[in-house]
């Protein structure tokens, strides 16, 4: 019977080879895996705060600075002030980087595709539920209260693990 470093250890390992994968698939593009989650979620939804961009790719402020940083010099993303906020800054996509985002994403399908494949339909409904367990069970901050809509964390299209309370919708380009 798996214990629960076998879990830890599945995950870890499952995890690093599908980043390794998509960071050999970017390189050619000047785009890591990580810097690809923050053009999807820009993707998904523009115009958001850094600070709602470091809570939806579950990442902490100075890692998400560095690589916006990364991003506007290549002309991918525009920081702007916030209008009413004077400490935020607020991110969009800029044409090219909308362009970019759907190169990439096109160039990565048949990652995807041979992802998918791997499992069943209803596997791949479990597995996405138990990774969203192990994600809720696992995080201090996420849960229910009494009284309060159930918040949980869920695994989106390669974008990390995000706080969502309703459930993930796909948004393809």
């Amino acid at each position: 019977m798996p214990t629960s470093h076998d879990i830890a250890m599945a995950l870890r390992t499952a995890y690093w080879a599908m980043h390794r994968r998509a960071d050999t698939a970017l390189s050619p593009h000047k785009v890591t895996a990580n810097q690809f989650v923050l053009l999807a979620l820009l993707a998904e939804q523009d115009g958001v705060t850094q600070q709602e961009l470091v809570r939806r790719a579950s990442s902490d402020a100075n890692t998400i600075r560095a690589m916006l940083v990364l991003l506007e010099n290549q002309g991918l993303v525009a920081r702007r002030p916030h209008p009413t906020d004077g400490r935020a800054r607020n991110v969009a996509l800029t044409p090219k980087g909308r362009h970019r985002y759907v190169l990439l994403w096109n160039k990565s399908q048949d990652f995807r595709r041979r992802l998918i494949r791997l499992f069943t339909p209803g596997e791949t409904d479990l597995l996405v539920e138990y990774l969203q367990r192990i994600a809720e069970g696992t995080h201090p901050m996420v849960g229910t209260r009494r009284g309060h809509k159930r918040t949980v964390r869920t695994a989106g299209r390669g974008r990390g693990l995000i706080v969502r309370k309703t459930p993930l919708r796909r948004t393809e380009p």
